[in-house]
């Protein structure tokens, strides 16, 4: 049997840091190495602990969860899936979350979701993502060289050579 999926969860509530760690350590393959109430306590515990995946709130004091995530995949890249209340699917701050570099982005526990689906769900997607290598972005990054073959849009009409030039 492989090593199970070790998960860090950051969240300023002490109640859904300690509903989350419960359920999620019933879920096979996942083990919860630790939880972080914000993350100036998650990067000391990310460096300690060496989670192969985290959860991350939006809303948390000190920092917000979105500046710390974009701090992160620069600095220290760990897979993280963003569990938050104001960032459901399809809104600016879950775009922002994705182009940022989460892997996912859930919604917390509601009433249509108990927190043992969401445990659940958040459970599938870090059995997925436990050889994920994740990248440091830099904005100075070249671009990846390119593979495939270049689509119609590459191919772009040579100028036309201006008549009183010859």
């Amino acid at each position: 049997m492989s090593a199970p999926v070790r998960v860090l969860i950051v969240d300023d509530s002490s109640i859904v840091r300690k509903v989350l760690a419960e359920h999620l350590a019933r879920q096979p393959g996942i083990e919860v190495v630790g939880t972080a109430p914000d993350p100036y306590i998650a990067r000391e515990k990310i460096v300690e602990l060496r989670p192969d995946v985290i959860t991350l709130d939006i809303e948390m004091p000190r920092m917000d969860g979105l500046s710390f995530l974009k701090k992160l995949m620069k600095f220290h890249p760990v897979p993280a899936i963003v569990l938050s209340s104001i960032a459901a699917r399809g809104t600016d701050m879950a775009i922002q979350c994705l182009e940022a570099g989460a892997l996912d982005v859930l919604a917390k526990p509601s009433g249509s979701a108990s927190v043992a689906d969401v445990a659940a769900r958040l459970a599938e997607i870090m059995r997925g993502v436990k050889d994920v290598q994740i990248a440091r972005r830099t904005p100075s990054a070249p671009a990846p060289a390119r593979t495939e073959s270049p689509t119609p849009a590459d191919h772009r009409t040579p100028p036309t050579p201006d008549p009183a030039a010859a």
